[in-house]
C-alpha cells in the first residue's frame, strides 16, 4: 500500500493554507457519501465562454452585423461591448448571490431520507489565523433542512511548524462539524 504524500502549505501565504484545508474538507464531505453538485460551476461556465465570444466578437469582427441575432446584439450594445458587461455583470451577480464563500455544493447522499444536499463554505481572513467552516442546507427554505453549523478554530491546530497538514486532527474535526449538521434535532415535549 503507498504512502499518501503529506500535503504541505506555505504557512506565510494564507492562499496557500486556505487552499489545502478547502481541498481536504471537499476530500472528507465526498468521502461520507456525499456527491458533488456541479451545476452552479457549469452555469459560470457556460456565461464565461458567452463572455470569451463576445469578447473575441467585439475585438476582431469589423464589419457590420448581418445575423438577426448579432444585429439585435450590435444595435442594443453597440459591437458587443456592452453585451459583454451585461455577461460579465450576470457572472459577478451569480458568484456574489449563490456562490459567496462556497467550496463545495452536494446533492443528498444516496439513501438518505433528507432532500437536500449540503453548502460548504469557508472563510480564512488575510492577515488571520482563524479558519472557518460552516456547513449548511444546499436548500436553507427545504422542509429536510437543518440548522447550519460553524467551526473557528486557528490554523496553527492543524499544521506543523514546517507547514505539513496533520489530516487526523483535521479529519476528525471536520467530520464532527458533519456529524453535528446531521444529527436529529432535539424535539420540545
Amino acid at each position: 500500500m503507498a504512502s499518501k504524500a503529506a500535503k504541505k502549505a506555505n504557512l506565510l501565504d494564507h492562499h496557500s493554507i486556505k487552499h489545502i484545508l478547502d481541498e481536504s474538507v471537499s476530500e472528507i464531505v465526498t468521502s461520507r457519501g456525499y456527491v458533488e453538485d456541479v451545476r452552479l460551476s457549469n452555469v459560470r461556465l457556460l456565461v464565461g465562454t458567452i463572455i470569451i465570444v463576445i469578447a473575441l466578437f467585439a475585438q476582431f469582427y469589423k464589419k457590420k452585423c448581418i445575423l438577426l441575432i448579432l444585429l439585435q446584439f450590435c444595435l442594443i450594445f453597440n459591437s458587443g461591448s456592452g453585451t459583454y458587461i451585461v455577461f460579465n455583470g450576470m457572472l459577478q451577480l451569480i458568484i456574489y448571490t449563490k456562490e459567496k464563500n462556497a467550496i463545495l455544493f452536494t446533492y443528498p447522499p444516496a439513501g438518505s431520507f433528507t432532500s437536500t444536499g449540503l453548502e460548504v463554505s469557508s472563510k480564512l481572513p488575510r492577515f488571520s489565523d482563524i479558519y472557518t467552516l460552516n456547513i449548511a442546507s444546499a436548500d436553507p427554505k427545504s422542509v429536510s433542512a437543518n440548522e447550519p453549523v460553524h467551526l473557528t478554530k486557528s490554523v496553527t491546530e492543524w499544521f506543523t511548524k514546517e507547514g505539513v497538514l496533520v489530516e487526523g486532527r483535521f479529519w476528525k474535526d471536520v467530520e464532527a462539524l458533519i456529524d453535528q449538521y446531521t444529527k436529529e434535532p432535539k424535539k420540545n415535549k
